[in-house]
């Protein structure tokens, strides 16, 4: 059990070892430089790759004597930042791959670049990408891909945010007080630009706010005069270049990735057709039933981005968490799905499929979310949002998303893995479960300022059957892990403190009297709140809700405990398994899709703050959302299966995957 120590960027593997090196000197660059010249002005093209240059070493004074200079290599170095003042200002062909740039506006002092590479550099975003649009008027091939595509977007986004801005200005001024000091109201005009715009995806805010930020200063500077709509000059349309299937490091919708939106009418309808004991759909007096709208459908996970494939099973997805400090309530659109060969990442909002890693020969079956610090050679910290993703070959492998590649992998089992989870409390710790019935606590560590990771396994838990989906005990997630299973639900003890470092299952939960239930599959399971559990798989046509506290308080010494059911909620009858429930806690939501495309929801909190005793018979669904048909897809799907579905912290977005291969968005 090992982690590769190489990281492989998508687009290609990284460049040479790198070797010691100092300042630069004029001899050196005659040496690297074409052509061959004792004169610094006479040389066209210089290379100081893999020199292992830092900042600091890049001397304006003696680089700015390359007047002539048209072409520069600074890949596989320790860059940070660029020096602001170069002087390059002929400079068409830059290369800055696998450095550790983290900022790109000092690439404005290259107005005449061309094409730029940027690839491997972990710390720059799709923002990045956007901003380099927008600084380089020429620019003509990003990474070695088109530029032009990226460049509408940017013409697109300017345009919508210079209205926005304008339309601000306008409000803020019959705002004022006649006495308001001027300059003070300016500056406050910034601010509550910068504040209060928002547009476009979650992951693209970085740009949009640096550019609410630009177009504001330029409109009081100019005293409240129209602003111009766009910096960048008109570039002459081009045809669209071939994609390959591959994941692009800007946010733009891809030919492969086929839209199925439904009709504007479309609606989803909520079920009346239920007949059940107990409240009828959407009856809660105090919520009403959720106004879900279907948004985007998509087709990102096909075989050979064919649009006829209907048959790839898409098993899971995962929210991205708001990692941000100080945002309380924060929630984010970005999803990440997995199933067939591909893991996309998503912007609910939009539908764009941010990015796209193949695995030729896997099959994924799980995603999970965490983020690192990193701390950089000079000190800096450095936030990481990292995915795993883990399937078939038995095989994690850890991506770093935003730039776009697979920065490890862990060769976790010599079985298929079923599921795997972060702990929630500490970033680095990640549960797999396979089919080899073991479950494995591992350690990822913090990745070293090279990208590189050093996995250690801290726990094996031997399982009686395979374990199909994991969770950590809500209110002590360090001192417990449940899993449901094929043979049952288990819970182990997981606190580190323990000298064993291999363990059995400590309990299994009887989910009624009598042994007839003892021993049946659980393939739903999730906390609804810090105390009570939703299951799925031991009754048919129902979720159980349990307390974990009432149940674990009467353990004793047993080695099986019958748990203390609190309600149960009506669902459908089929046999059929693994269709993977979930909840969203804030909102006291529980969700399940179902064997004819419905995914059913259910609001518990009115029913968990009944007094004892609670309702015998399940309980109906609040609502259920139906499956818009039909499908235009050059054949129709007359009948899909939702595997799973997810919502995001406010259920403001929620995602189902099908066993027809479609991703299928709705928004609140």
């Amino acid at each position: 059990h090992g982690l590769g120590r190489t990281p492989v960027p998508l687009t290609g593997q990284r460049g040479p070892c790198l070797v010691a090196m100092g300042p630069l000197s004029a001899r050196l660059l005659m040496q690297r430089g074409r052509p061959k010249s004792d004169r610094l002005g006479k040389i066209r093209s210089l290379d100081l790759s893999g020199l292992k240059l830092l900042s600091e070493h890049l001397d304006p004074k003696l680089l700015s004597r390359l007047t002539q200079l048209q072409e520069l290599d600074l890949s596989n170095n320790q860059l940070e930042t660029l020096p602001a003042n170069l002087g390059l200002s002929h400079l068409r062909v830059l290369r800055c791959a696998n450095n550790q740039l983290g900022d790109v506006t000092a690439l404005c002092q290259f107005p005449e670049l061309e094409e730029l590479s940027l690839e491997g550099n972990p710390f720059l975003t799709v923002s990045d990408n956007l901003k380099v649009s927008f600084l380089l008027p020429k620019l003509r091939k990003v990474n070695g891909k088109d530029a032009s595509s990226t460049s509408s977007q940017v013409e697109n986004l300017n345009r919508e945010l210079t209205s926005r801005v304008t339309a601000h200005w306008e409000k803020f001024k019959a705002a004022l007080s006649p006495g308001e000091e001027a300059e003070k109201a300016q500056a406050d005009f910034v601010k509550s630009a910068v504040r209060d715009i928002r547009y476009g995806p979650e992951s693209l805010s970085e740009f949009t706010q640096w550019r609410v930020r630009m177009i504001s200063e330029e409109l009081v500077a100019s005293g409240g005069a129209q602003v111009r709509e766009a910096d960048i000059p008109e570039r002459p349309p081009k045809a669209p270049a071939a994609q390959e299937p591959r994941a692009r490091p800007v946010a733009v919708k891809r030919p492969d990735d086929v839209s199925l939106s439904p009709s504007p009418n479309k609606r989803v309808c909520t079920s009346s057709s239920v007949c059940v004991e107990g409240s009828a759909p959407g009856s809660d007096d105090s919520r009403p039933a959720l106004d879900l709208e279907p948004l985007h459908f998509l087709q990102c996970h096909s075989k050979n981005n064919s649009p006829r494939d209907l048959e790839t099973q898409l098993w899971a997805c995962a929210f991205e968490p708001a990692w941000e400090e100080g945002h309380a309530g924060a929630t984010s659109q970005t999803v990440a799905t997995c199933g067939g060969e591909a893991v996309c990442v998503i912007d609910c909002q939009t539908g764009i499929v941010l990015h796209k890693y193949k695995a030729p020969g896997e099959e994924f079956f799980s995603v999970a979310w965490t983020a690192l610090t990193v701390v950089t050679q000079a000190g800096h910290k450095k936030r990481w949002s990292v995915l795993a993703a883990a399937g078939l070959r038995g095989l994690v492998r850890l991506l770093h998303v935003r730039a776009g590649f697979c920065c490890g992998v862990i060769r976790a089992h010599k079985k298929a893995i079923a599921t795997l989870c972060f702990s929630p409390t500490h970033e680095t710790h990640l549960f797999t479960a396979s089919y080899d019935k073991r479950i494995i606590l591992w350690d990822l560590g913090v990745p070293n300022h090279d990208y590189e990771f050093q996995a250690s396994q801290l726990l094996t838990l031997d399982a009686t059957s395979i374990p199909l989906r994991l969770c950590p005990v809500a209110s002590c997630p360090d001192a417990y892990l449940l899993a449901g299973c094929e043979g049952g639900c288990c819970c182990w003890d997981v606190r580190l403190d323990r000298p064993q470092k291999r363990r059995v299952c400590e309990v299994e939960f009887v989910f009624s009297e009598g042994s007839e239930a003892a021993g049946r599959r659980v393939d739903g399971l999730a906390f609804v709140n810090q105390d009570v559990v939703a299951s799925k798989g031991n009754g048919l046509g129902t979720i159980c809700l349990w307390s974990w506290s009432q149940t674990w308080g009467a353990r004793g010494k047993q080695s099986s405990l019958a748990v203390v059911v609190l309600a149960r909620l009506q669902w459908s009858p089929t046999k059929l398994a693994y269709f993977s429930l979930s909840t969203c806690p804030d909102e006291g939501i529980v969700l399940c899709g179902d064997e004819e495309g419905n995914v059913w929801l259910y609001d518990v909190r009115r029913l968990l703050s009944q007094q004892a005793p609670l309702p015998a018979a399940p309980q109906a669904p609040t609502q259920i959302l139906k499956w818009p048909q039909p499908w235009a897809l050059g054949q129709m799907v007359t009948k899909t299966m939702v595997n799973t579905v997810a919502a995001n912290r406010t259920c403001t977005y929620l995602t189902a995957l099908t066993d027809s291969n479609i991703v299928a968005i709705w928004k609140r």
